[in-house]
């Protein structure tokens, strides 16, 4: 399954909301970005049951800088997609939505708004919203995955 993350407050804390894993000093010089505690394993459960992981966000980082970050935390995805290219697609096929996965062939979404969960039920995609403040977050996705596929 073709599964896609969003970053902020889902992934990249956005404050305190969450725990992140621990980061270097010469790392926050470098401006790798802050993650939650938990997300490389979760991400290598994940591909290892043969899921392909992509990140989906509508931050405009760039894909050059999302890539460093995850690499420094040893992770790697398939696919990045940004709002810059999350825009001009969605655009170019008069989709009126924050987001739209099966635009990019992704099968399930993870994010935290809610308003991306009312999209997913006017535009017939699969969502999984986890709150910035779930300790349980992991165990949710597991099981939202397990439910959908």
């Amino acid at each position: 399954m073709n599964i896609s993350f969003d970053l902020d407050s889902t992934l990249i804390p956005n404050g305190k909301e969450f725990e992140t894993e621990n980061r270097s000093g010469i790392a926050k010089l470098f401006g790798i970005e802050e993650i939650r505690r938990g997300t490389r394993e979760l991400i290598s459960d994940l591909q290892n049951q043969g899921h392909k992981i992509h990140i989906y966000t509508t931050s405009f980082r760039s894909k050059r800088k999302i890539r460093q970050t995850l690499k420094y935390y040893g992770i790697k995805v398939n696919r990045i997609v940004n709002e810059k290219q999350n825009r001009k697609i969605l655009k170019s096929r008069n989709i009126n939505s924050s987001k739209f996965p099966p635009a990019f062939d992704f099968d399930l979404h993870i994010d935290d708004l809610k308003g991306v969960g009312i999209e997913s039920e006017r535009f017939n995609f699969k969502v999984i919203i986890v709150k910035p403040t779930d300790k349980n977050w992991i165990e949710k996705i597991k099981n939202g995955i397990k439910n959908v596929g």
